[in-house]
């Protein structure tokens, strides 16, 4: 009985594994028109480009659900916050994507803005 109740968590894991991935997928593919795996296998430059896109359709996001707008999506806006946390979790080589080079760049622009 005990190897019946694994098998079903592990199922049920993977099924919510599966159902994350994927709307993280459909988020990214609507919202930033980037594609998830290839955005994964992309070189790092490519993947910091990437990376700014995505923090900067999150930042719009998070702006439609302050002002209360009727296209704000709280399962988009999630979806596109783990997929963002996948992209910068590691990097090719095993070693955590320096956010700082991102961060720096992306905050720089947002005070020249105000």
């Amino acid at each position: 009985m005990k190897q019946f109740e694994k098998d079903a968590k592990a199922f049920v894991a993977r099924r919510q594994e599966a159902a994350s991935e994927a709307r993280q997928l459909a988020a990214l593919a609507l919202s930033c028109g980037i594609d998830l795996q290839g955005a994964l296998n992309a070189p790092r430059e490519t993947r910091a480009a990437l990376i700014l896109k995505l923090r900067h359709a999150i930042e719009r996001e998070r702006q439609r659900g302050l002002h209360r707008h009727w296209a704000y999506d709280l399962n988009r806006h999630i979806a596109l916050k783990q997929a963002l946390d996948r992209l910068t979790a590691l990097d090719r080589d095993g070693f955590p994507f320096n956010r700082q080079a991102t961060v720096a760049t992306y905050e720089n622009g947002a005070q020249r803005r105000r």
